[in-house]
């Protein structure tokens, strides 16, 4: 059953200004619940633009979006109850932190939700474990952490509202090689505990390689793509006419296919790789090679 549907949505900026553009066309798509999908493109594709519409931060000009199968702008429906059900973590979001000590970050969605306090603190606790934050941190100012341990807390404080669907926009901007899987890794856990759907919007395809089961790549306002992430990177020299740096894996398996060598271009990791070059070399009877 798809979470989230889409019916021809549109947006458009500044209508009948010299500035009107259209950020979002005519998109009709279906994200299965439980999937945990990448969402990529380049500069302007229209990719934040079209999440923003999957929680309403934004109205759309035309077209629909259902949430659970519901029109969350249709009438009598709420869309305060909507982002609860679709909670949404903004590029940065270290810098929406407030409150006086971690865990009260932390429980600031849940209370908003009107919950018991004994279900607000066992929220906490899971997902703080969850995402490596130790128990002496919970009562310490968030101010006093390092900047990934902020960005855990502020991705901690969504996930403990417990949203049917997670969305990140860019999580690991500005982290270091280490720090950035160690927060994919913690998503890529928090996916596989809570069994819900995450949405992962970033601008690299090796994180996408390496996290994402499905990838959506968004072109000039449109949905080029969306499928399993090998489909996708079988399809590598129509990414990269598109503007979209695939692996660097994956252009060395294309450049040995250029040089005649009969082996698959869908090869997005290294490990994939790995297997891949065993594989060829069995077939060509160089298994001791």
């Amino acid at each position: 059953m798809s979470v989230i549907r889409t019916e021809n949505l549109t947006y458009t900026y500044s209508i009948g200004t010299p500035f009107e553009k259209t950020a979002v066309n005519n998109v009709n798509l279906e994200i299965e619940e439980g999937e945990l999908a990448g969402i990529i493109g380049h500069t302007g594709s229209g990719k934040s633009t079209l999440i923003q519409h999957f929680n309403g931060l934004i109205k759309p000009t035309s077209g629909k979006i259902y949430i659970d199968g519901q029109d969350i702008w249709g009438k009598d429906v709420k869309i305060r109850d909507v982002r609860f059900k679709v909670g949404l973590v903004f590029q940065y979001p270290e810098y929406q932190i407030f409150e006086e000590t971690v865990y009260k970050d932390i429980a600031f969605g849940p209370k908003n939700m009107g919950l018991p306090e004994e279900e607000i603190d066992r929220r906490i606790k899971e997902i703080a474990e969850l995402v490596g934050l130790h128990k002496e941190n919970l009562y310490k100012s968030p101010f006093e952490l390092s900047g990934g341990q902020k960005r855990r807390v502020a991705i901690a404080g969504v996930m403990a509202m417990e949203p049917k669907v997670l969305i990140l926009d860019e999580p690991t901007a500005g982290l270091d090689p280490k720090g950035r899987d160690k927060i994919l890794g913690q998503i890529k856990d928090y996916h596989r505990h809570k069994k819900s759907t995450v949405l992962l919007v970033s601008h690299s395809m090796e994180d996408m390689a390496k996290f994402a089961d499905k990838i959506l790549v968004m072109n000039k306002a449109e949905v080029f793509c969306y499928d399993d992430t090998p489909k996708v990177f079988a399809r590598s020299e129509e990414l990269e006419q598109i503007g979209l740096a695939v692996p660097q894996i994956t252009r060395v398996f294309n450049r040995l296919k250029q040089s005649g060598i009969d082996i698959r271009t869908d090869v997005y990791t290294v490990e994939f790789a790995r297997k891949t070059i065993l594989e060829y070399l069995e077939k060509r009877g160089g298994k001791n090679a």
